[in-house]
């Protein structure tokens, strides 16, 4: 499959640098320093990633058609990636809990994709999925390469085994949706609603596999993930931005869940983790509203103006919210569907065009 617009370089991670760059700063050194670790991974792999994409990643081929292909290794606290294979599709669980988690999680990501949506794998081409865990040691991050997924243990302070939430796994894997598809620019709008659409897709792939409805989702993103010490209950919340956490160490959540708070910043590549808080809290606002499986409908919709070849790399909030009105007039009628779009991004302050 082509992907549209060209390739962009591709490394997205979980937890986003302000909170790493908060946790660097902190009075305990032990905790520091793992920050600084961690920022300093991450700053060599998006290097590599760059790289990668001058020379060209190496081919892969496909798998059976509406079959996954997982392999999932192990980096035994190293940073070669991929690592020492230790599951492949088929296989039988073994006895490491995390290479368990990891592996099921790739499945229920290719799940979604493909009954709900009828996609083929994150490039709806088979593609095959792969994952390294135990990467390096106490590594507070997980991230999408361009390639494959990453995931740390984390340092057990801060930041628990990040294969534990499932929509951490959905996250990263979505950002390869994206690659695929619309391409979207990772700075400034275009990588906030690049941000966006993976926890979109990531709560999805979580409410599937719990077969919640909207209503009874808690639409946290990364919940499970924070230590016991730390006064929060997630990395981020669709429902509510700006309430996941507020702690001494890592300090207070910074997302607005509208316009008026919009975050103008030249870090974060111009506020990706920040500002995706307003689309997040649009797509709640339209699932719940519709209620039932959020996949269904409000996620068809996402879907469609991701896919759908219309939403341009450089697309801002009111572009791809256009589009979304559009999708829901065009899928679903002048019903419900379309009232609840519009009125989400109505809330939101997102002006449709």
């Amino acid at each position: 499959m082509t992907i549209h617009g060209g390739f962009e370089p591709v490394f997205c991670t979980i937890v986003p640098p302000h909170v790493l760059d908060r946790l660097a700063r902190a009075e305990d050194p032990a905790l520091a320093e793992t920050a600084r670790r961690t920022l300093q991974r991450d700053a060599f792999e998006r290097t590599q990633r760059r790289l990668t994409t001058v020379l060209g990643a190496p081919a892969v081929p496909s798998s059976p058609e509406g079959r996954p292909r997982r392999t999932v290794h192990d980096a035994r606290h190293g940073t070669d990636l991929p690592g020492h294979k230790v599951r492949g599709e088929g296989d039988a669980p073994g006895t490491d809990a995390t290479v368990n988690r990891a592996y099921a999680g790739l499945g229920a990501t290719f799940d979604l994709f493909l009954r709900a949506f009828g996609r083929d794998s994150i490039d709806g081409d088979g593609l095959p999925l792969n994952a390294t865990v135990h990467y390096d040691r106490d590594y507070n991050n997980a991230f999408w390469n361009g390639e494959q997924m990453v995931f740390g243990d984390g340092d057990g302070e801060i930041f628990l085994d990040f294969t534990l939430p499932i929509d951490v796994i959905g996250h990263e894997l979505a950002h390869g949706v994206t690659q695929y598809t619309a391409n979207l620019t990772y700075f400034g709008q275009p990588g906030a609603l690049n941000e966006s659409l993976s926890d979109v897709f990531g709560a999805l792939i979580k409410q599937y596999t719990l077969g919640q409805t909207a209503a009874e989702a808690d639409w946290l993103i990364g919940a499970g993930l924070l230590a016991p010490r730390v006064t929060g209950r997630a990395l981020r919340s669709m429902k509510a931005p700006g309430t996941a956490y507020d702690d001494d160490v890592l300090g207070k959540d910074p997302q607005p869940a509208t316009m008026d708070g919009f975050v103008r910043t030249g870090r974060d590549n111009g506020g990706v983790h920040i500002n995706s808080g307003i689309p997040n809290h649009a797509f709640y606002l339209a699932a719940t509203a519709l209620g039932g499986h959020a996949w269904e409908r409000a996620g068809q919709v996402w879907y469609d103006v991701l896919t759908g070849g219309e939403l341009k790399e450089q697309a801002l909030f009111a572009d791809f919210a256009t589009l979304t009105v559009k999708a829901a007039r065009e899928r679903f009628g002048d019903g419900e569907e379309l009232d609840a779009v519009s009125k989400a991004w109505e809330r939101v302050g997102v002006r449709t065009l």
